[in-house]
């Protein structure tokens, strides 16, 4: 690669992020003829790339899968958001993918210059991991099916859970794939109802590719990010809990401010709101905070805690008290 021209670089960049470009496009992104850019394109090929032509009016080039993984290039604002990304893979985001996210993550940061370096330690630095590994994950072979049909602009057909159980087969034009507080969501045109939707990826099964190619329709929102949002807030959630927690509201809400609003009462009280489709997550989070706390108006919430306190009862039934050693009993 050290002999490699810098606009052959850039010419394996752009094959590399478009699944296809007509020659004349192509060449007029490097600033070359069509004849520079073949012999452009032999010399990839020569470096083991496997480029493929189509020939005619409309001909162009694309890169097409080898037999092996060929050097990647990307640009700095590239590598950066793979650090972050690979480093978000290892916590957990996707099922199946955490040691392989952190082999890659270690290849990645070893190469990086030390400017780029720096700037992936200082996100890592000012940014505060979510408090729970828990909840609903997505296989890594969905998303990636998923996120390649977005990227090709390839209808896409999957089975669908809806939240109230009824299971539905869609055919879409798959937009972008939007990773919004624990869960994963595809914004997409609904070929049957006509109309934009959202779907949660952990209740998407067996997408497959139909190799028909669409053009892409406009949004109407001013992004993906905020069109999932607008659709959740339209969804009624089926419980709402309130509690007052005897801990200062600064730290309840570093604990669980990313998912519960959280109002302070006095120096050490609080109170959190939460709204959520399960009651096992207002529990996780009042659990996290580690204070006491009353529960206000939610007597499903005040069940599901004494299920919860009696399975543990049961748990540790028969065990004996733990012991404080010398050194605990030193520290204390």
């Amino acid at each position: 690669m050290a002999n490699t021209s810098s606009r052959t670089l850039r010419l394996l960049s752009l094959l590399q992020t478009h699944r296809y470009w007509p020659g004349t496009e192509l060449a007029g992104r490097l600033g070359v003829s069509v004849r520079t850019l073949r012999r452009d394109v032999d010399r990839l090929r020569e470096l083991g790339y496997p480029v493929e032509a189509h020939r005619g009016v409309a001909g162009g080039y694309q890169l097409a899968p080898g037999a092996a993984l060929p050097p990647l290039v990307v640009d700095d604002e590239e590598a950066v958001a793979l650090a972050i990304g690979l480093r978000a893979a290892a916590q957990g985001a996707v099922a199946g993918i955490e040691e392989s996210s952190i082999r890659a993550l270690t290849k990645v940061v070893q190469v990086m210059p030390a400017r780029l370096r720096r700037r992936v330690d200082a996100l890592r630095v000012a940014t505060v991991p979510a408090v729970w590994s828990t909840g609903p994950t997505v296989d890594s072979g969905v998303l990636t099916t998923v996120a390649q049909a977005c990227r090709d602009e390839e209808r896409l057909r999957f089975s669908y859970t809806a939240h109230r159980g009824e299971r539905t087969e869609r055919h879409v034009e798959p937009h972008r794939l939007v990773s919004l507080g624990r869960r994963w969501y595809l914004v997409a045109y609904d070929l049957t109802r006509h109309d934009w939707r959202s779907f949660r990826l952990d209740r998407l099964a067996d997408p497959a590719g139909t190799s028909v190619r669409f053009r892409p329709r406009e949004l109407p929102a001013e992004d993906p990010a905020a069109f999932v949002r607008a659709g959740i807030g339209n969804i009624p959630a089926p419980y709402t809990v309130e509690a007052v927690v005897h801990a200062p509201g600064d730290q309840v809400r570093a604990q669980v401010g990313q998912w519960a609003t959280v109002e302070d009462l006095d120096s050490g009280r609080c109170r959190m709101l939460m709204t959520a489709d399960s009651l096992d997550w207002p529990i996780l989070a009042l659990g996290t905070v580690g204070a006491e706390f009353e529960v206000v108006g939610s007597p499903e919430l005040v069940e599901r805690i004494r299920e919860w306190g009696a399975r543990f009862a049961r748990a540790t039934a028969g065990l004996p008290p733990a012991t404080a050693t010398p050194d605990s009993a030193h520290n204390g």
